[in-house]
């Protein structure tokens, strides 16, 4: 199959620049070309065709690369509208790979390239949000039956998959990439930290120091968030509702409120839950003038726009990716990115050394399930812990960082319950 011919992306001419990309992250992932060394050598998808669903950028784009490596045909599509990006899939068609993404599609024709992504017969799937397998067992259960199993991106998607199993209708494995040690501890806590800032600053050129910044949501991407607004000389203010996270903010340095108070003060406003509507009405009535919303959850529901809309006469851009909401009462709430994940749909996302750890997970996982699917059976397993810490030792090893070993007196003394 030619990835030129069946492939749908907005301009093939613009490849030159999403190669140059694409090197560039290779050249910043250690543990990755480490591995796509392995796969070339050993084939582990050899014959098998991969379906990835993920924010298709350059990481992305080395990630699917090193899949096909190991001997995959590979279809890929975005899992955000506003995350796709052009010349990145440009480029990837030119390496041999089915792409069905465009930057920005109209919500009908974002649904129609992730079916067609699914219609190249998958034997196994990488997904982000649980797009693909809900479409799979919703709407194209014909196409059940080929799966072997996946693996899942992120906190979404592990709630939505739960949901399938608990409900019985899973038809297939998912290995839970986003509870692994690598991912939630480095990716969800220093890559959301880190790049919701990027998408921040370099969409509205403001200054985060002296201002007031609500973190809705303190789990790890959330203790991200309010880590490097802390660093950035904000004042920040956390939300929970979650007893332990709220007194593990508290202690971490952090005002703690509920959600209606913290509207009142708030300047700037990052909602980082995967939930709806945690930004709604009665939050908006009580907003200062000029309040700035933005979204680092996987889809654009926590921030409720509906009611935001009904609150306003009238919106309109005034940068890109900056919406002003002009409320009926005379005050201005600025929305970022229409609300999708701020650190792509207004930024790069994580930064290269990092997804560098997450997308060797995928991999490896993607790996694991392969061998194991039969036994593994229906429901939503965890990443294998030798995964886990081969990755973290690749990472170290990348670093030249050596760390120490226990002596055979040190491991006996563990094991012993007399010894003491």
């Amino acid at each position: 199959m030619s990835s030129q011919t069946n492939s749908i992306v907005a301009d093939m001419s613009l490849a030159p620049e999403g190669h140059l990309k694409i090197d560039w992250v290779k050249a910043h992932m250690p543990v990755l070309n480490r591995i796509r060394e392995q796969f070339e050598q050993e084939q582990p998808f050899k014959g098998l065709k991969v379906a990835i669903s993920l924010h298709l950028e350059a990481k992305t784009a080395y990630l699917a690369k090193v899949v096909k490596a190991g001997g995959a045909e590979v279809a890929i599509t975005g899992s955000n509208p506003l995350s796709t990006q052009d010349d990145v899939c440009a480029a990837l068609v030119e390496d041999g790979i089915t792409v069905f993404a465009k930057y920005n599609p109209d919500p009908k024709e974002y649904k129609e390239l992730m079916i067609k992504t699914l219609e190249t017969k998958p034997d196994l799937i990488i997904d982000d949000g649980g797009d693909l397998v809900t479409i799979l067992h919703a709407e194209r259960p014909e196409l059940l039956a080929q799966v072997r199993g996946g693996a899942e991106e992120t906190t979404t998607g592990i709630l939505r998959l739960k949901a399938l199993e608990k409900e019985g209708v899973l038809k297939f494995p998912m290995v839970a990439v986003n509870d692994a040690f690598c991912k939630y501890l480095f990716d969800n806590r220093y890559g959301t930290g880190q790049s919701v800032w990027d998408g921040i600053n370099r969409t509205t050129n403001l200054v985060a120091a002296g201002k007031t910044v609500v973190v809705v949501g303190y789990g790890w991407c959330g203790k991200g968030v309010a880590m490097r607004a802390k660093g950035l000389g904000a004042n920040v203010v956390v939300t929970e509702i979650d007893a332990i996270r709220a007194v593990e903010a508290y202690m971490d340095g952090f005002t703690v409120m509920p959600m209606l108070e913290a509207a009142k003060v708030g300047d700037i406003f990052v909602t980082v839950t995967g939930n709806r509507d945690v930004i709604r009405g009665e939050h908006y009535a009580v907003m200062k003038n000029g309040a700035i919303l933005s979204n680092a959850g996987h889809f654009d529901i926590e921030v409720n726009k509906p009611e935001l809309e009904a609150l306003s006469n009238g919106k309109r851009v005034v940068r890109r990716n900056i919406e002003e909401y002009q409320l009926k009462d005379g005050r201005s709430i600025y929305l970022l990115a229409e609300g999708r994940l701020v650190n792509l749909a207004a930024g790069d996302g994580h930064p290269a050394e990092i997804m560098d750890m997450t997308f060797a997970l995928q991999a490896m996982s993607l790996k694991y399930v392969n061998e194991q699917y039969e036994a593994i059976g229906a429901k939503v397993v965890n990443v294998p812990y030798d995964i886990d810490e081969q990755v973290a030792r690749n990472k170290l090893a990348s670093l030249g960082i050596g760390i120490d070993q226990l002596t055979a007196e040190q491991q006996a003394y563990l094991d012993s319950w007399a010894e003491h």
